[in-house]
C-alpha cells in the first residue's frame, strides 16, 4: 500500500501536467490558425462586386474565373452585381467596405471615366480605392449594318464626309467607354455623326442588326456570331493590335488613324487603406487564377487577353486613362443624361 501511495501523483503534479498540456494545445491551435488569419480577418467568403449588370462582358469573365479564384484565395468568392449610375453604385459599395480583403471590386474603363462625365461623385475613383491589378482587356470593334456601303475605314470616312450629319452611331449609354470610343473615331477621322445612346449593349446591337442605326463600337465577343453570319460588318478593331480571336480584322490604327487606340480593360480594386501584405496576397491570387490553364482557355473563347499587372502599374494606368478620357469628354462635350 505504501508503494501504491508513493506512485500516485499529487494534486500539484496533476495541475502542472494539465497546464503544460493546455499550453501546448493553445500553441498548436495558434499555429494552425495563422494561415487562415493571413487570408483575411475572417473566414467569410470574398465579396466580389461588379458595378455592371449580370450577363455583361465583365460579368461573364468574372463568373468564368470564380472557381479558380476561390481556390487561389482559399475561400469561396461570391459575385454581386450592383449596376447603376454608370458603375458608381457598385464602386461606392467597394469604397465603403473594410480594407481587409474580404470586399473587392472588378471595374472597367468607366470607373476612371465617370469623374469627367458626372458633375458630382460620392467618392474619388483614384484616391478612394486600392488598385490591385489591371487583369486584361477585351477587344472593341467598329461595326456597321451591311446596308452601309463601306468595308473599311477609308470607305466609311469617305461616305461620312460626302454626307455629313446623316449617319448615326450607337452606344451602350451616354458617357460609357463605348460612347467615347465612337467619339474618338469621329475626332480622329474628322467626321460627324449623331450619337444614339441605348440602355445597354443588348438593345444597341438589336437596333444595329435592324438597321435603325448605321454603326457603333461594341465588344468583339458580343458580335462575333453576327460578323460570321454577315448580319453585321466589321470596319476595324479599336485596339493597337489585331486580335487572335479575329486575325482577319485589321485595326483602325493600321488603316490610317494611327493614334486611335481603345480597349475594354478590366481591373480588380479594393477599398483605400489596404495593407501592402494584403494587397500582395490578393494580387497573387488573382494572377494565379487568371493565368490558370482553364481560365486562359475560357478567356480565349471570349476574345479576352489576360495579362495581370502589378498594383503599381495599375495605379499609374488609372491616372493616365483618367487624364486621356477627361480630355476627350471635354472636347466632345459629353455630359451625363
Amino acid at each position: 500500500m505504501h508503494a501504491s501511495r508513493l506512485a500516485r501523483p499529487t494534486a500539484g503534479a496533476n495541475r502542472r501536467t494539465f497546464l503544460k498540456a493546455g499550453t501546448a494545445a493553445l500553441a498548436t491551435l495558434a499555429l494552425l490558425t495563422l494561415p487562415a488569419l493571413s487570408q483575411g480577418t475572417s473566414g467569410k467568403p470574398v465579396r466580389l462586386i461588379l458595378p455592371i449588370s449580370a450577363g455583361s462582358g465583365v460579368d461573364t469573365i468574372a463568373r468564368a474565373a470564380s472557381p479558380a479564384l476561390g481556390k487561389a484565395l482559399g475561400k469561396p468568392v461570391v459575385i454581386e452585381n450592383l449596376p447603376g449610375a454608370g458603375g458608381i453604385s457598385g464602386a461606392a459599395a467597394v469604397v465603403k467596405a473594410a480594407p481587409d480583403g474580404t470586399t473587392l471590386g472588378l471595374v472597367s474603363n468607366n470607373h476612371v471615366i465617370n469623374p469627367s462625365v458626372f458633375k458630382s461623385m460620392p467618392f474619388d475613383p483614384i484616391r478612394d480605392v486600392t488598385p490591385i491589378s489591371v487583369i486584361g482587356a477585351t477587344p472593341l470593334v467598329l461595326v456597321v449594318n451591311p446596308k452601309v456601303p463601306a468595308k473599311n475605314v477609308k470607305e466609311l470616312v469617305a461616305l461620312m464626309k460626302a454626307k455629313p450629319d446623316t449617319y448615326n452611331y450607337a452606344s451602350s449609354g451616354n458617357g460609357t467607354v463605348i460612347h467615347l470610343a465612337g467619339e474618338m473615331f469621329l475626332d480622329e477621322a474628322g467626321v460627324k455623326a449623331h450619337h444614339v445612346p441605348y440602355k445597354g449593349t443588348g438593345p444597341m446591337v438589336t437596333d444595329l442588326l435592324a438597321g435603325q442605326v448605321e454603326m457603333g463600337v461594341v465588344a468583339l465577343n458580343a458580335v462575333q456570331p453576327y460578323l460570321k453570319a454577315g448580319t453585321l460588318r466589321a470596319i476595324g478593331l479599336c485596339g493597337a493590335t489585331r486580335s487572335p480571336a479575329a486575325p482577319d480584322i485589321p485595326t483602325i490604327a493600321e488603316q490610317g488613324l494611327p493614334n486611335y487606340n481603345v480597349e475594354g480593360w478590366f481591373a480588380v480594386v479594393g477599398p483605400a487603406g489596404m495593407q501592402p501584405a494584403e494587397v500582395k496576397r490578393v494580387h497573387d491570387a488573382f494572377a494565379k487564377a487568371f493565368t490558370s490553364p482553364e481560365v486562359v482557355e475560357a478567356m480565349k473563347k471570349q476574345a479576352t487577353v489576360v495579362k495581370p499587372g502589378t498594383p503599381e502599374a495599375a495605379a499609374t494606368f488609372f491616372r493616365s486613362e483618367a487624364s486621356r478620357y477627361a480630355a476627350l469628354v471635354k472636347k466632345a462635350n459629353v455630359k451625363a443624361e
